[in-house]
């Protein structure tokens, strides 16, 4: 069966049910319809009192196009964690428009490991993006309206975008104000991804709607005929941004096929943003149970990264576990065949693409310093020898691995892989971050690209190397920082997929995002609008006798 038909064939349990067992109390639940909620972000200061639970990482290798099943594996851990009466919540981000309709489809799990409503979480779902879009371009609005009425700020150049949570090239660069009205003043613009947006970091990294407000007004939004930042508080528009968040900013709930709750909010890419879901979900989770299971977008390269250096660091939270998902068609990918080719054995670059997995894993286990599983997410088209010799492989290289099989076998697809993590999270580990944040921002940047990339140099354009300087004499210099990045590659080539020649990354360009408090690095090709495949998902999805949602998957 298709995972919307799997998904449809589940009676799922009515939302309070859940939440009841999660024993939050009706008070703090706004239902949205039967089978979602949001949680009041005031039910955190119901529990001050409770102590955090383990919190475990899902990340995986560098993907291929479509996708690895980190999301499945993700949902099927938590479900087999509540199997072996563990109480064990996920913490998920939201999906994008822009996949759903691009080329990599739906991000809430498959098979028998989904969470649902799936059709409301992949589409409007209780409307957070549709928010953060707003508040994004209320903001454009307002730049536009004062330089309109005379600019008494003096703004010379604006450097904020507007925003749409779809796959748009179109869009990366307009000209704007073309009206001809006598006040107009047109200008060159562009729009970005909702979720590359700042105000999506912000909405994820902000504590508490106090913290969301203060970050919201720190937005620097251009520059000043002084060449001096100018801010969204110089506009006042932080007031009106923030009652635009208000209720997105409470988190929302939904449940596994199996019942188990998942509070999904959020929903950062990881090759161009920050990849994580927020902190409010995040902590929430570990205080309403003894098993966080979360995820960071892509490979390990990209959100497991940001992850621990970015949000970790910004909360005040670190990883008890993380668990590194592959598949053996991605690892022979990876090993120079086509993705047409990695649908029959091959062993010769099943063994060469295993390098990008113990790569991964080096850089989990000795680098950040956090025990580590693999999961290896199996397919039909997997063989008993292909599994044997990777087993053998990581066996050589004392990594524990765990076979899973949640897409075809729900929470019992992965009852070792539980069991596996629950024995790494008793371990004691040294969390460590990949830089100091007193560091100059050129050695932040080539730490991360040295020693998680395996990257021999970092190249800057001039105007990268301006803006660093301008960042640093600004007094911003002490933020983490963001690399916008391939996520198919360690290299800033998405083509480079073996990194078998010394490789450089290139900065093309470095963007100070005061209210996130990071700095963002973009490298090599990457945009901040996506583009749509020649085949999108779009030309799939439809109503069925006008009633049914089908081609989402």
């Amino acid at each position: 069966m298709k995972d919307i038909e799997i998904a449809r064939s589940i009676v799922p349990k009515k939302i309070n049910e859940v939440t009841t067992r999660l024993g939050i109390p009706d008070e703090y639940i706004e239902q949205y319809g039967k089978y979602k909620a949001k949680i009041s972000n005031k039910y955190m200061n119901e529990l001050n009192h409770k102590e955090y639970g383990k919190l475990i990482l899902v990340t995986a290798i560098n993907p291929t196009p479509l996708g690895e099943g980190k999301t499945t594996v993700s949902i099927g851990l938590a479900d087999a964690l509540n199997k072996l009466d563990k109480k064990a919540v996920l913490a998920l981000r939201e999906p994008s428009l822009g996949p759903v309709f691009g080329i990599k489809g739906g991000a809430t799990g498959g098979g028998y490991a989904q969470i649902i409503p799936m059709e409301d979480i992949n589409l409007h779902f209780t409307g957070d993006i549709h928010a953060i879009t707003s508040a994004n371009n209320l903001l454009a609005a307002m730049i536009d309206n004062h330089l309109y009425f005379g600019n008494k700020l003096k703004i010379k150049k604006v450097i904020w975008k507007r925003c749409v949570d779809l796959n748009d090239r179109a869009l990366r660069k307009i000209q704007i104000g073309l009206s001809g009205e006598k006040r107009q003043v047109p200008r060159e613009d562009g729009f970005d991804i909702t979720v590359a947006s700042e105000v999506m970091a912000i909405f994820c990294l902000a504590k508490d709607l106090e913290d969301l407000r203060r970050r919201l007004g720190n937005i620097i939004i251009g520059y000043n005929e002084e060449d001096m930042p100018v801010f969204a508080k110089d506009l006042k528009a932080e007031g009106a941004m923030t009652v635009l968040l208000k209720d997105a900013f409470n988190p929302n709930i939904v449940q596994t096929l199996e019942g188990n709750p998942a509070i999904v909010h959020g929903g950062p890419f990881a090759n161009i943003a920050h990849g994580c879901n927020s902190v409010v979900a995040t902590k929430m989770a570990l205080k309403l149970r003894e098993y966080t299971v979360t995820e960071a977008g892509f490979g390990a390269d990209l959100g497991a990264e940001k992850f621990l250096d970015i949000k970790c660091r910004n909360a005040g939270i670190k990883p008890n576990a993380v668990v590194c998902v592959a598949t053996i068609k991605a690892l022979k990918y990876h090993g120079g065949l086509s993705l047409d080719q990695i649908k029959n054995e091959h062993f010769e670059s099943l063994r060469a693409g295993t390098n990008n997995l113990l790569k991964h894993v080096d850089n989990i286990k000795n680098k950040f310093k956090v025990p580590v599983v693999v999961a290896i997410n199996r397919y039909e088209q997997d063989t008993e020898a292909e599994i044997e010799l990777l087993g053998n492989i990581l066996k050589e290289n004392d990594i524990e691995m765990s076979l899973t099989e949640v897409w075809a076998k729900g929470s019992e697809g992965a009852i070792d892989l539980a069991n596996k993590v629950i024995a790494a999270t008793e371990i004691k580990n040294d969390f460590t971050y990949m830089y100091e944040l007193n560091r100059p921002i050129v050695e932040k940047i080539k730490n991360i690209a040295k020693k998680v990339y395996g990257a021999e140099d970092v190249e800057f354009s001039e105007e990268a190397q301006e803006e660093i300087k301008r960042i640093e004499k600004l007094g911003y210099g002490n933020y983490p920082v963001c690399i916008a990045k391939t996520q198919y590659s360690f290299s800033d080539n998405a083509k480079n997929l073996e990194c078998k020649e010394p490789f450089k990354i290139h900065v093309r360009e470095i963007i100070l995002k005061n209210g996130a408090e990071f700095i963002v690095a973009i490298t090599g090709n990457i945009f901040t609008m996506p583009g749509l495949p020649e085949v999108p998902s779009a030309e799939k999805i439809d109503l069925d006798d006008f009633e049914n949602i089908e081609g989402i998957f």
